[in-house]
């Protein structure tokens, strides 16, 4: 297949300066930054000859550019861009065109990203960022230059042992500690990666400060009544949050099957652990800040830096998606330990637990560089009854029977300002949707209430359907 030219006469002057064009009306040696920058972010070219506003000055001296400006960019820069003249109006502009790079380019020592139509200068921890991801590795590949076997926790290598001896089944035959831990690839010339510390280390926070799990119980966004701070290496720190959550953070509930208790937490166990294990190893280490977990009376939230990949998009996070770990070695040994799966299946496997226990689906939220899990204790909010499909009228009914424990025919007529029709149709879909059942079959001592927590699974899944509900309550929103 042909290529277009991509210095093909009127193409070039139809797009407004962007991530990928500037434009320039002369040659100045300062312009190598721009250029850096296309091939530190995405590529893109440089249009020398044409002002910001994309009026045409032309270029006195291009037949001289055309020559200087390769050798000069190869000297500065060590890269060859595809330099050329074009005509525009009968004057002569030149048109530097830049890859995207597999190295980092710099510019006078400094590097430099697009970013919109500006160049911006990468410092401190973007900067160390840019050259991590440059360099084909993740954060916890590099070396920990301070670090000695001596940091090394045994009793944790062991555990592990006893954990990855169904993915790793030859590994209990592996007495040497040093052989092992260089066998999962956290070893580099003889010296403990990154990964090794946080994963096996005695005393991670050594080396990392805020690699730590706080938690606090909320009674306002500014009150907070307790708090606990979890350290260790992150088996330490799964095991320590998971124990402190379940004996002073949150409740049980207990229930019996036969002669068999259960105590039911009152977020899924399972959904707990799935969301902190994500938080531990998709955390930015490069970070200051802690893993945050925020226990509030109707809602937990779990807070870690770092923003998803590009690939991963926070939408997709309740639907099929790669799995694109921030730290591959942390997550490969926790995959070689059974404790993930490697097939972006976590996320789904959180909203599973949340509606298998009657619970509002969890939202992922990314914003300020932080990713935030949140899970809701009651699924009849009114944000979250919207969430799931209801109109404003429903959702005034549903509401006002959490309070009065029920509401008659009569009642929700008051209450919507609709015919005695309308209420029973109304009323009628809440029914056909289980989200209400119906005490009565006729007559004043007719009335409507919650659904039973044996059906509410069944109708937290029909509302979330959302087609359903809106083809059903079409006449009433029209009305």
């Amino acid at each position: 297949m042909i290529k277009p030219n991509p210095f093909k006469s009127g193409l070039r002057l139809r797009h407004s300066e962007s991530e990928n064009i500037e434009y320039k009306s002369n040659w100045n040696d300062d312009y190598l930054k721009v250029i850096s920058a296309f091939a530190n972010t995405k590529g893109g070219e440089l249009i020398i000859g044409v002002d910001d506003n994309k009026n045409i000055s032309g270029i006195i001296n291009a037949r001289k550019l055309l020559v200087d400006l390769p050798n000069k960019i190869k000297d500065k820069l060590g890269i060859i861009p595809a330099v050329k003249i074009e005509k525009k109006k009968g004057k002569e502009i030149i048109i530097v065109k830049t890859e995207l790079s597999s190295v980092p380019i710099s510019y006078d020592g400094r590097y430099y990203m697009r970013s919109g139509s500006t160049t911006q200068q990468l410092q401190g921890q973007q900067l160390t960022d840019f050259l991590i991801r440059k360099s084909g590795k993740t954060w916890d590949e590099f070396i920990e230059a301070q670090a000695s076997f001596d940091d090394i926790d045994i009793e944790t290598v062991q555990q592990f042992k006893k954990y990855a001896v169904d993915r790793i089944p030859s590994i209990v035959k592996e007495t040497n500690i040093k052989t092992l831990i260089n066998k999962l690839g956290l070893i580099e010339n003889d010296r403990l990666k990154r990964a090794a510390i946080l994963l096996f280390g005695k005393n991670p926070q050594k080396f990392y400060i805020p690699a730590i799990v706080k938690i606090g119980k909320f009674l306002t966004e500014t009150e907070i009544l307790s708090s606990d701070l979890i350290r260790g290496n992150l088996f330490e720190q799964l095991e320590k949050t998971l124990e402190t959550l379940r004996t002073k953070y949150l409740i049980s509930e207990i229930k019996y099957e036969g002669i068999h208790r259960r105590d039911i937490l009152e977020y899924p166990y399972e959904s707990l652990r799935e969301a902190i294990i994500n938080a531990l190893i998709h955390r930015d280490y490069l970070g200051t800040s802690n893993i945050q977990i925020r226990v509030y009376s109707d809602k937990l939230i779990i807070m870690n830096e770092g923003k998803l990949p590009p690939e991963v998009p926070v939408e997709k996070l309740k639907t099929k998606h790669l799995s694109k770990p921030r730290n591959t070695l942390l997550a490969e040994v926790f995959y070689f330990a059974g404790f993930i799966e490697s097939w972006g299946r976590g996320t789904i496997k959180i909203v599973e637990n949340c509606v298998e226990q009657e619970l509002p689906e969890p939202d992922f939220i990314e914003e300020f560089g932080t990713m935030n899990v949140i899970f809701y204790k009651d699924k009849w909010t009114e944000k979250n009854l919207e969430k799931m499909g209801l109109n404003e009228r429903q959702i005034k009914a549903v509401m006002y029977v959490k309070e009065k424990g029920k509401i008659t025919n009569e009642e929700y007529q008051k209450l919507a300002g609709v015919s005695k029709p309308t209420a029973t149709r109304h009323l009628s879909q809440l029914v056909n949707l289980l989200l209400f059942e119906q005490i009565g079959m006729t007559g004043k001592g007719t009335f409507y209430r919650i659904k039973g927590s044996q059906t509410a699974q069944m109708a937290h899944k029909g509302l979330t359907n959302g087609s359903k509900l809106r083809k059903v309550d079409k006449k009433a929103k029209d009305e």
